[in-house]
C-alpha cells in the first residue's frame, strides 16, 4: 500500500464507522463496524456526506471485471474531515482541518515511482485504489458506500465550496476528472475553440464534456441511440444531438452548410461501434480520444493504412491525475448555475439500501443515483434525468 507510514493518531468514534462490504456475485451485501482507525501522517478520516454510484461500481457487481474481494464500493463522493494525522494538506498545499468539506481522487499514488514522476499517478506501480482495492487491516474503510472513509496520504484532496450541492460535486471524483483529463489529451492534438467536436455516448461523461468542450469554444455534436439523453445533451451545449445512424449525414449537412470537419472524437459509451464510427469519422489531422473502454469487449476492427493517410492520432484516457481533479472541481463551481449538474442524480438510498441502489443504477433510468450513509430511507428523485444508463 503506498501509505508505509507508522500510524499518529489512533481515532475512535461513536458510534462505530460503517461500509457495506460486497464479497462477489451471489452473496449479499454486509455492513461491517470499525471502531477505531489508525491514522499515519498525511491521512484523513472523512465522514460521506454523499456517494454516488459509478458505471464503474456497476462493472464490478455485474461481472464485467474481475475484482479481488471482500471490497468496499464507491468511489465518487463528498465529505468532511473529522479528523487527521499529521502534516494532512489539499493538493494546494493547505493545511486541512476539521470540518473542511473536500473530495480526493480514486488513486492512492506514492509519488516517487517512474509513472508518477512522469506524472501518471493514477498508475502508479503501488497504485491503490477507492471502492476497488480489497479490505485489508488497517484499511477497511476504503470505499465511498461508508458512513467514513479513511483517506489515505498520496491521495490528491481538494477543498470544496460549502454551497456546491452535494449532488453535483460528488461525480468530480471520477467522472467529471476524467472528463478533464479527456479534453486535455484532446487539446494537446487540436486546440478545441472553433473546432467541430463529436462525443459518443451522452451518459455522465458525455454531458460534461459537451458542456465544458462548449465552454472552451467547441461546436459540439452528440451521438447517442437513447432520445431522452439526446435531449438533455443540447441542455448542456451541444449544438446537435443525433441518433448514432444520423451521424454521418449530420456532419455531411453542416459541412456543406460551412462548419469545419470533425478534429476531436471523443468515446463515451464504451460501444465497439462506436469506437469504430469515430475512428472512420475525425478528419485529416484530428485526434480520437478513448475513454469508454473500460472493461473487456469485443475487438473493433481499424484500417491502419486510413489512420496513417489521414495523420490520425488515437489516444487512450483512463482516470486522471490530481491537478484534473482540482480544474474538475473548479468547473463544477463555476457551471453548476449554467448547466442543470444537479438533475442528473436520481434517486438517494440509504447506507442500509446499496443493494436497491445497485439494482436501480443497473436498470439505466438515471444518469446517477446516490447513496446518503447518514440517512436509512428512500429519497425520490425530484425532476432528475430518466433514461440514461451511467
Amino acid at each position: 500500500m503506498p501509505n508505509a507510514t507508522h500510524p499518529t493518531r489512533d481515532v475512535l468514534l461513536s458510534p462505530s464507522p460503517t461500509a457495506v462490504v460486497w464479497s462477489g456475485a451471489g452473496h449479499p451485501l454486509v455492513q461491517i463496524a470499525t471502531p477505531g482507525v489508525s491514522l499515519g501522517a498525511g491521512d484523513l478520516l472523512v465522514e460521506v456526506e454523499l456517494a454516488t454510484v459509478c458505471g464503474s461500481d456497476l462493472h464490478t457487481v455485474l461481472g464485467h471485471r474481475s475484482a479481488d474481494t471482500p471490497l468496499v464500493l464507491g468511489h465518487e463522493q463528498v465529505g468532511r474531515v473529522v479528523a487527521l494525522g499529521e502534516h494532512a494538506r489539499a493538493s494546494n498545499g493547505t493545511p486541512l482541518m476539521v470540518g473542511m468539506r473536500v473530495i480526493w481522487s480514486v488513486a492512492v499514488a506514492c509519488g516517487d515511482c517512474d509513472r508518477c514522476v512522469r506524472g501518471l499517478s493514477q498508475k502508479c506501480r503501488t497504485l491503490a485504489k477507492y471502492g476497488h482495492d480489497r479490505v485489508r487491516r488497517g484499511w477497511e474503510l476504503s470505499g465511498g458506500f461508508a458512513t467514513h472513509v479513511q483517506v489515505l496520504a498520496g491521495t490528491a484532496v481538494i477543498i470544496v465550496d460549502d454551497e456546491l450541492p452535494a449532488a453535483v460535486i460528488a461525480p468530480a471524483s471520477c467522472a467529471t476528472a476524467t472528463v478533464v483529463a479527456a479534453l486535455d489529451a484532446a487539446s494537446g492534438v487540436v486546440p478545441l475553440a472553433g473546432e467541430t467536436v463529436v462525443i459518443a455516448g451522452a451518459g455522465l461523461l458525455g454531458l460534461t464534456a459537451c458542456a465544458m468542450a462548449t465552454d472552451a469554444g467547441a461546436t459540439v455534436i452528440v451521438s447517442d441511440p437513447d432520445a431522452m439523453r439526446r435531449e438533455v445533451a443540447l441542455r448542456f451545449g451541444a449544438a446537435a444531438a443525433v441518433e448514432p445512424v444520423a451521424l454521418q449525414p449530420t456532419l455531411a449537412r453542416m459541412l456543406e452548410q460551412g462548419s469545419r470537419e470533425p478534429l476531436v472524437a471523443i468515446e463515451m459509451s464504451g460501444a465497439p461501434s462506436a469506437v469504430a464510427a469515430l475512428v472512420s469519422t475525425v478528419g485529416v489531422g484530428g485526434v480520437v480520444v478513448l475513454v469508454g473502454s473500460v472493461s473487456p469487449g469485443e475487438l473493433v476492427p481499424i484500417d491502419p493504412e486510413s489512420i496513417v493517410r489521414r495523420l490520425v492520432t488515437l489516444r487512450g484516457v483512463h482516470n486522471y491525475g490530481g491537478g484534473q481533479l482540482e480544474r474538475a472541481a473548479e468547473y463544477l463551481e463555476g457551471a453548476a448555475g449554467r448547466y442543470p449538474f444537479a438533475s442528473l442524480v436520481g434517486e438517494t438510498f440509504g447506507l442500509g439500501e446499496v443493494e436497491q441502489a445497485l439494482e436501480l443504477a443497473a436498470r439505466g433510468t438515471h444518469l446517477r443515483v446516490a447513496i446518503d450513509p447518514r440517512s436509512q430511507t428512500r429519497t425520490p428523485a425530484l425532476q432528475a434525468v430518466a433514461h440514461a444508463s451511467p
